[in-house]
C-alpha cells in the first residue's frame, strides 16, 4: 500500500466521520462531498476509470448538489433545538455492529474463496470505458432516458414542495 492510498483513504474517512458528526446539516453534506470526493480517487487510483469518474459525475455532480440544495430549500439547515442523538441509540448501535459482523464475515469469506499459492487467479474482465459507453448509448439508452426523466422529475417535485412549504410560512 503507497503512501497516497493512505492519504486518500484518511481523506474519507475523515470526511465520512465529519459528515455523521458535525451539527450543521449544510457543513454535514460539504463533508459528504468530500467523502464522495475521496472514493472517486481510491476508484481512480486503482485504475477503475469509469467507475471513479462516473463516482465524480453523479454523486459529487449531482447528489451532493441535490442535497445541498435540498437542504437549502427546505430550511434543514437549522442546527436542531433539542440533542442530536435519538433515545434509542443503543438499538441503532446493535444494529450497526450486526451489519459489521455481516460485512466482516462476507470479506472473510471471499478471502477464504481466493486461490491459494499454487492455485490459479481468475482473469480480470477486460471491459473497456469505450465499450461501456457504447453499451450506454446502443444497447441501454432507454432505460438512461427513463432514469434522467424520473430523475428530473424528483428535482422538480422537491422544488414544488418546498415553494408550497415556503408560501405555508408566510
Amino acid at each position: 500500500m503507497s503512501l497516497v492510498f493512505y492519504a486518500i483513504a484518511g481523506l474519507t474517512v475523515a470526511g465520512g466521520l465529519a459528515a455523521m458528526l458535525l451539527k450543521n446539516t449544510v457543513h454535514c453534506a460539504l463533508a459528504l462531498t468530500v467523502a464522495f470526493a475521496g472514493i472517486a480517487l481510491l476508484f481512480l487510483e486503482l485504475d477503475a476509470q469509469f467507475a471513479g469518474f462516473a463516482q465524480i459525475l453523479v454523486y459529487i455532480g449531482a447528489v451532493a448538489v441535490l442535497v445541498v440544495f435540498a437542504i437549502l430549500l427546505t430550511r434543514g439547515s437549522e442546527t436542531p433545538k433539542g440533542g442530536v442523538f435519538s433515545r434509542n441509540w443503543l438499538t441503532g448501535l446493535a444494529i450497526a455492529a450486526g451489519v459489521f459482523a455481516v460485512l466482516g464475515w462476507a470479506v472473510l469469506g471471499s478471502a477464504r474463496a481466493l486461490p491459494g499459492p499454487g492455485g490459479t487467479p481468475t482473469a480480470a474482465p477486460t471491459v473497456t470505458v469505450l465499450q461501456i459507453g457504447n453499451a450506454l448509448m446502443g444497447r441501454y439508452v432507454l432505460p438512461l432516458e427513463i432514469v434522467a426523466l424520473l430523475l428530473t422529475a424528483a428535482l422538480i417535485g422537491a422544488v414544488i414542495v418546498a415553494m408550497h412549504e415556503k408560501e405555508g410560512a408566510k
